[in-house]
Protein backbone atom coordinates (compact mmCIF):
# COMPACT_ATOMS: atom_id res chain seq x y z
CA UNK A 1 0.00 0.00 0.00
CA UNK A 2 1.14 3.19 -1.30
CA UNK A 3 0.32 7.27 -0.58
CA UNK A 4 0.59 9.48 -3.16
CA UNK A 5 0.76 13.27 -3.41
CA UNK A 6 -0.16 14.19 -6.57
CA UNK A 7 -0.15 17.63 -8.29
CA UNK A 8 -1.53 18.70 -11.92
CA UNK A 9 -0.79 21.86 -13.86
CA UNK A 10 -2.11 23.70 -16.76
CA UNK A 11 -5.52 23.65 -18.35
CA UNK A 12 -7.41 21.42 -15.77
CA UNK A 13 -9.91 23.14 -14.39
CA UNK A 14 -13.30 23.30 -16.05
CA UNK A 15 -12.49 19.63 -18.00
CA UNK A 16 -14.23 17.31 -16.00
CA UNK A 17 -10.69 16.48 -14.47
CA UNK A 18 -12.02 15.77 -10.94
CA UNK A 19 -14.71 13.82 -11.95
CA UNK A 20 -12.58 11.96 -14.53
CA UNK A 21 -9.78 11.36 -11.86
CA UNK A 22 -12.84 9.91 -9.74
CA UNK A 23 -14.00 7.63 -12.16
CA UNK A 24 -10.27 6.30 -13.11
CA UNK A 25 -9.52 6.17 -9.12
CA UNK A 26 -12.66 4.44 -8.18
CA UNK A 27 -12.12 1.74 -11.31
CA UNK A 28 -8.62 1.19 -10.05
CA UNK A 29 -9.73 0.62 -6.72
CA UNK A 30 -8.04 3.69 -4.97
CA UNK A 31 -8.94 5.43 -2.16
CA UNK A 32 -7.80 9.15 -1.57
CA UNK A 33 -9.74 12.47 -2.87
CA UNK A 34 -9.32 15.32 -5.46
CA UNK A 35 -9.90 18.87 -5.66
CA UNK A 36 -9.58 22.02 -7.42
CA UNK A 37 -6.61 24.37 -5.99
CA UNK A 38 -7.17 28.09 -6.07
CA UNK A 39 -4.06 28.49 -8.31
CA UNK A 40 -5.93 26.60 -10.86
CA UNK A 41 -4.29 23.50 -10.37
CA UNK A 42 -5.69 19.94 -9.53
CA UNK A 43 -4.38 18.24 -6.31
CA UNK A 44 -4.67 14.19 -5.97
CA UNK A 45 -4.28 12.03 -2.79
CA UNK A 46 -4.78 8.65 -3.76
CA UNK A 47 -3.67 5.21 -1.78
CA UNK A 48 -3.42 1.55 -3.18
CA UNK A 49 -1.14 -1.09 -4.80
CA UNK A 50 1.82 0.82 -6.29
CA UNK A 51 1.11 -0.36 -9.97
CA UNK A 52 -2.20 1.47 -9.67
CA UNK A 53 -0.91 4.47 -8.51
CA UNK A 54 1.24 4.40 -11.35
CA UNK A 55 -1.82 3.90 -13.88
CA UNK A 56 -3.21 6.58 -12.07
CA UNK A 57 -0.35 9.13 -12.61
CA UNK A 58 0.21 7.46 -15.95
CA UNK A 59 -3.87 8.73 -16.49
CA UNK A 60 -3.02 12.20 -14.95
CA UNK A 61 -0.76 13.07 -17.14
CA UNK A 62 -3.13 13.28 -19.95
CA UNK A 63 -6.03 13.65 -17.83
CA UNK A 64 -9.83 14.13 -19.52
CA UNK A 65 -10.06 14.80 -23.50
CA UNK A 66 -10.56 18.87 -22.79
CA UNK A 67 -7.24 19.01 -20.43
CA UNK A 68 -3.87 20.61 -21.52
CA UNK A 69 -1.76 18.72 -18.83
CA UNK A 70 1.82 21.20 -18.79
CA UNK A 71 3.29 18.88 -15.46
CA UNK A 72 2.46 16.75 -12.61
CA UNK A 73 4.31 16.63 -9.49
CA UNK A 74 4.26 13.21 -7.33
CA UNK A 75 5.28 12.87 -3.68
CA UNK A 76 5.29 9.62 -1.94
CA UNK A 77 3.80 10.48 1.58
CA UNK A 78 2.65 8.43 4.69
CA UNK A 79 -0.69 6.26 3.75
CA UNK A 80 -3.70 7.92 5.59
CA UNK A 81 -6.40 5.16 5.55
CA UNK A 82 -9.17 6.56 3.44
CA UNK A 83 -11.76 4.67 2.92
CA UNK A 84 -12.90 5.56 -0.18
CA UNK A 85 -12.22 8.11 -3.58
CA UNK A 86 -14.55 11.51 -3.32
CA UNK A 87 -14.19 14.75 -5.20
CA UNK A 88 -13.27 17.25 -2.38
CA UNK A 89 -14.78 21.10 -2.85
CA UNK A 90 -13.07 23.58 -0.86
Amino acid sequence: MKHYNIQVFGKVQGVFYRASTCEVANNLELRGFVRNQPDGSVYIEAEGPDERIEQLIAWCKQGPSGAIVQRVICKEAEVKGFEEFEVVRF
